[in-house]
């Protein structure tokens, strides 16, 4: 039996939304770590003061 290479449409746009999703997160992610590293020098600078 052969697979069928042709991707469902259906499919093609489930992969697409997650994409698109997966690549939301990631920002998200970075954008928090970026914050918390700001936070964190700003405290080390009251500390250190």
């Amino acid at each position: 039996m052969k697979k069928n290479n042709k991707k469902n449409p259906r499919r093609a746009a489930y992969e697409a939304r997650q994409e698109k999703e997966g690549q939301s997160i990631v920002k998200w992610i970075f954008a928090t770590l970026v914050v918390l590293g700001l936070c964190f020098v700003a405290y080390y600078a009251y500390i250190m003061s």
